[in-house]
Order: C-alpha cells, then sequence, then structure tokens
C-alpha cells in the first residue's frame, strides 16, 4: 500500500523573479539582505532565482542559499537570455502577485508601494520608474542616457505610453499571464514588449518613482548589447504594429 501525499505547499501571496547573470560577486550578500528585510513582513513570499547561462558560480552559490532558505529556489535554462528567463520565472511563479526584481536593486519599499497599489487600488501592473516624476536614478550620464534614447524609440515606434520598461515591476499574475504568454521577443527587450502590451490591452497600470542605487556596473557592457537592442526594437515594431514577425 503506498503511503500518502504529502500536501502540496500553499501558495505563498508574492513571487519574487530575479534573473541573475554571472552574478556570483553579490549573490550571497543581495539574497541575505532581502530575505533579511522580508523577515518581519506580514505575507508568505517566495524568491525565484531565474539564472541564464552563466559560467561562474552563479547556481552553485544560489543553490547553497536555497538549501538554507527554503522560500528560495533557482533554476537554469542554459543560455544568456535575461528575457526566456525571466518569462520562465513568472510561468514557474505560485504567487497572486508578481514581482520582477535585479539582484543589484532588491528594493523592497517598492514591494510595498507595489503590493498596496495592486492588493487595495485595484491596479494590475505597477512600474517602478526611473524616469518618473521624483525618481532618483543615480547611475552614469551614459546610461541614464542610453534609458531616454530607448523610451524614445519606443514611444515612436510601438506607441508606449509611460517613462520606463526595465528594471522593477509587479503584477497580478492572472490579470497579466496571457500577455506574458503573447510576448515573442526575448533578451532585453522581453520586459519593453510586455509593458507595451500591458498598455495597448488596456490594463489598469501605473509607474511610481524610485531611487535607483547600483551594487554594481551591468553584468554585460551596454554597447555589446546595441545590436541585439535594435534587432529586436525592428521585430517589436512589425509584431505590435503590423502583427508579423521576422
Amino acid at each position: 500500500m503506498s503511503s500518502p501525499r504529502a500536501p502540496a505547499p500553499e501558495a505563498p501571496l508574492v513571487s519574487i523573479v530575479i534573473p541573475v547573470y554571472n552574478e556570483e560577486g553579490i549573490l550571497s550578500a543581495a539574497l541575505a539582505d532581502l530575505t533579511e528585510k522580508l523577515r518581519d513582513v506580514d505575507f508568505e513570499y517566495e524568491v525565484i532565482i531565474a539564472e541564464n547561462g552563466s559560467s561562474d558560480r552563479t547556481v552553485e552559490i544560489a543553490r547553497d542559499f536555497g538549501a538554507r532558505h527554503p522560500e528560495v529556489s533557482v533554476f537554469s535554462i542554459g543560455e544568456p537570455n535575461y528575457g526566456k528567463a525571466l518569462k520562465e520565472g513568472i510561468r514557474r511563479a505560485r504567487g497572486e502577485v508578481v514581482i520582477c526584481d535585479e539582484i543589484d536593486l532588491c528594493d523592497t519599499r517598492f514591494y510595498a508601494v507595489a503590493l498596496e497599489k495592486l492588493l487595495h487600488e485595484g491596479y494590475e501592473f505597477v512600474v517602478g520608474s526611473k524616469r518618473a516624476a521624483g525618481a532618483q536614478d543615480r547611475r552614469p550620464l551614459y546610461r541614464r542616457t542610453a534609458t531616454q534614447v530607448l523610451n524614445g524609440l519606443l514611444r515612436v515606434a510601438v506607441g508606449f505610453e509611460g517613462t520606463d520598461t526595465h528594471g522593477l515591476k509587479a503584477f497580478k499574475r492572472e490579470a497579466i499571464l496571457d500577455l506574458v504568454e503573447e510576448c515573442v521577443v526575448d533578451r532585453d527587450m522581453f520586459a519593453s514588449e510586455l509593458v507595451v502590451r500591458v498598455h495597448r490591452a488596456k490594463r489598469r497600470w501605473l509607474e511610481v518613482p524610485i531611487e535607483l542605487i547600483e551594487k554594481r556596473p551591468p553584468s554585460i557592457h551596454l554597447f555589446r548589447r546595441v545590436p541585439n537592442v535594435l534587432k529586436n526594437m525592428v521585430r517589436l515594431t512589425l509584431i505590435i504594429r503590423l502583427g508579423r514577425d521576422l
């Protein structure tokens, strides 16, 4: 006679999805800081580390941390692809609310604001904007300029209505999952496509200002990302405007 199955763990209210790539230098300390900040919150949460193609000890460090903290799990997609990892992390999320964070940010102040907007004010999607009125973006000038240029291209190409697409986002999973599945552009432009689709689908969205202080330089140099961003900008324009892909 087989033994009875253990009951499935209760789904948390919040799933925090964090894509990582070659983050052995800050991963353990950042996760320790995040879990410490969340120690006294009044909701259940999970942290999903979405590893994508690291060549250092990122996976080993994440798994070791997860072994000591059952609320933290890790999976790998086997290739350097931020957007693919983030999309898969959202699919795996069990929470009513999904928060998309970055390992060099882990801004729990945004969590509190976003949860208030989503759970008590009826919003479905909240973006933590480093360009909104009241935001403080402390990155180098060339990176702030790159964000401004990308936003301008998105406005012209696909009718983007906001001030930011990358970085912190929070949303009601069931309200937005259909749009996540519709996204076809990956890598750096997945987040942009998702935000644009939210706007075009007339979901109830909001931007809130954040203070951005990064803990380390980007893991992939900005200028190495430019060709792929431009290629995917063309793809995104064809998909959104004409309904066809390359």
